[in-house]
């Protein structure tokens, strides 16, 4: 199945037949904690396993939206107009195409502002398409509940189908070919953590120099570390739904460490190796297992396709880490 397809199977109709005079809505990042690395079908984002987040209840993308009258659509990111030949402007478009009838062209005045870096390995292209989803949902009267909205988001950033829920989500594999069965679903509802806490670390708002998408296609056709990782990942979302259902923050922030250094050992080991870390991820890292092993701190980390790091940690610890990392900034995650 294509993907414009897919979307026609879950709006029938002309998907912009019927329009508002305009949306807005926010959307959270997303910080995976069993983490989402390799595609089994590029075009649909149906992922080679299952992944597990947590949103940051105030970080994330806000995205106003309208239909113009011209024949372009009209794209700002963080105040500034971007070009047609802007990498990220050819990503929005080419995604609405994907929308658009071919004899009922409708283009769109875009704002679209993060308050996480773009593009760094902070999930700002999960947020921001889940935002732009919500966006098209409300402006167009298309009723859809969050499991339908996370599937088309999905088509334009895996991660995206994560970001219309806080707390904990859960991206379903799914085994069906067409990717209707692969959708975020909330987890332990019932059980907020309030003393949970997440820490941003960031050394670079730069660009990465290598997309997340381009990187998974190296890495599974070329290391030989990645034939162990859907299974490691399988038993990695046991463990931690058992810990988060018990409420074992040790058990948990061990799983999230280890599976985040196991993503990157696969990187590192595909041909040409690929590394996301700068110098200071590296001190860095060697600074939280000596909060641990010196200072008996709790502390760990999770690193996306990014060289920032997200600290996990629990409240009453905040001050002895902030000690250490000065710039950190601290979420409150419910």
């Amino acid at each position: 199945m294509k993907a414009n397809e897919l979307i026609r199977s879950i709006i029938p109709s002309n998907p912009f037949a019927h329009t508002s005079e305009h949306a807005t809505c926010f959307a959270p990042s997303n910080i995976a904690l069993i983490k989402y690395w390799g595609k089994r079908n590029t075009e649909l984002n149906l992922p080679n396993t299952s992944s597990l987040s947590i949103s940051l209840p105030n970080k994330g993308t806000r995205t106003s939206i309208c239909v113009n009258q011209s024949k372009k659509d009209n794209i700002v990111l963080n105040g500034k107009q971007l070009q047609s030949q802007n990498k990220f402007y050819l990503r929005l478009v080419n995604y609405l195409n994907l929308f658009r009838a071919e004899d009922h062209k409708v283009f769109f005045d875009i704002t679209t502002d993060n308050n996480i870096p773009t593009a760094a390995g902070l999930a700002s292209s999960a947020s921001g398409f889940a935002a732009l989803v919500m966006c098209l949902n409300q402006l167009f009267s298309w009723n859809l509940g969050k499991e339908k909205l996370s599937i088309l988001a999905r088509l334009g950033s895996g991660s995206a189908c994560r970001s219309f829920w806080p707390g904990f989500v859960e991206w379903q594999m799914g085994e069906r070919d067409d990717g209707l069965d692969s959708f975020g679903e909330l987890i332990f509802q019932e059980r907020p953590w309030p003393e949970l806490r997440l820490g941003l670390l960031i050394f670079s708002q730069k660009e990465k120099p290598m997309g997340s998408t381009e990187a998974m296609i190296q890495t599974v056709n070329t290391s030989k570390l990645y034939k162990l990782w859907p299974e490691k990942v399988k038993q990695d979302l046991i463990n931690i739904r058992k810990a988060i259902s018990e409420k074992n923050f040790m058990r948990l922030g061990e799983i999230a460490e280890q599976n985040s250094i196991a993503m990157h050992e696969t990187m590192l080991t595909s041909e040409p190796s690929i590394n996301y870390s700068l110098p200071e991820t590296m001190r860095t890292k060697e600074k939280i297992w000596q909060l641990r092993k010196n200072n008996n701190i709790p502390v760990y980390f999770t690193q996306d396709a990014g060289p920032n790091l997200k600290l996990i940690f629990l409240m009453q610890h905040e001050a002895e880490i902030k000690k250490t990392f000065s710039t950190m900034e601290t979420i409150t995650l419910f």
